[in-house]
């Protein structure tokens, strides 16, 4: 068996009780063309039916995310993770025993197990295939043309880029700790590394990158963006140019973070929100070590890159709500 980098799945599972992957982000948009174009620019396969897309990575056979139109400010809907068959009914006794089972969103297409966060947003659990990466995943082969020694390509001969997969959500939460907590004590992610009350990433201990879930404190709930694995540093940067030459001229990057130490780009979406291109990430294995930090703000954030636009750090689904 291999997983989507195309390299043998080895990594064994850990036998923690845990989602090991997310399996698909849900959320909803005043305008479904508006998705439409900007996820196409981005790189996406985006496949329309109706009212809304499911948007899937070229070439690989998962959903990574639905939009659905709703005539209303950009919302996050809920998050759907992935979880082996074998946890299923512990998971749902443990739920049934917290007693925070909910109802079934009207937005769901599959069966699986409903309970809701301490920010109020509803989560899923879903029994399904890893689609988190099983061990650290190679860099694309480069792309410069055979023209002499020469690595970059002329500019007028690029490719497009097109991510690879889902690497991570990033959510808007008003209590990072409680956000936290629920996440280890009740999703079985672990604690990757933090910044105070600020912000925090969590990882599976069946093996992901450094981080499949992060929170940052805001007033309230809310997506602030999902992230994109891409081949290379490279590829990072010549997404960027690809989605201002796409019109979407505002973002953040190219840059690389300290904690996952990822490079990174960030594109403003129509909504507010943000799609990371991002490349060379951490991993951290089902059978590594990993003793989570708790960074100054100072040292949490980004090692180089532009400075961060005032607008990053906006919470749009919450200001929209005022």
């Amino acid at each position: 068996m291999t997983d989507q980098s195309g390299a043998p799945s080895v990594m064994p599972r850990s036998p923690s009780l845990a989602a090991h992957s997310i399996d698909c982000v849900v959320f909803t948009v005043p305008d479904i063309d508006v998705a439409v174009k900007f996820y196409t620019a981005f790189g996406m396969d985006v496949r329309r039916e109706g009212n809304r897309v499911e948007l899937f990575t070229m070439g690989h056979p998962h959903c990574w995310m639905r939009v659905v139109e709703n005539k209303q400010p950009k919302a996050l809907q809920y998050l759907a993770f992935g979880i082996y068959a074998e946890d299923e009914a512990a998971f749902q006794t443990k739920i049934d025993q917290l007693g925070i089972g909910c109802e079934p969103h009207p937005l769901a297409t599959r069966p699986g197990i409903w309970l809701r966060g301490p920010d109020g947003h509803p989560f899923q659990l879903v029994v399904s295939d890893k689609v988190s990466p099983n061990h650290k995943t190679p860099a694309a082969p480069a792309r410069g043309l055979a023209r002499g020694t020469a690595a970059a390509p002329a500019r007028t001969q690029v490719d497009r880029v097109f991510p690879r997969w889902l690497s991570h959500v990033l959510l808007f939460t008003p209590d990072v700790s409680a956000l936290v907590n629920f996440s280890e004590s009740v999703l079985g992610l672990r604690l990757s590394d933090r910044s105070a009350d600020l912000v925090a990433f969590m990882h599976t201990p069946h093996g992901s990158d450094h981080h499949l879930l992060a929170c940052v404190k805001s007033e309230g709930p809310g997506l602030h963006h999902t992230s994109w694995d891409m081949g290379s540093v490279d590829e990072v940067g010549e997404a960027s140019e690809q989605m201002r030459n796409a019109g979407y001229a505002d973002g953040w990057g190219v840059g690389r973070h300290v904690l996952g130490s990822n490079y990174f780009y960030y594109v403003r979406d129509p909504w507010g929100s943000f799609a990371e291109y991002s490349a060379d990430i951490d991993f951290i294995s089902s059978d590594q070590p990993w003793v989570a930090g708790d960074y100054a703000p100072e040292d949490s954030f980004y090692l180089w890159g532009p400075a961060v636009p005032d607008w990053f750090v906006a919470n749009t689904e919450l200001i929209q709500q005022k």
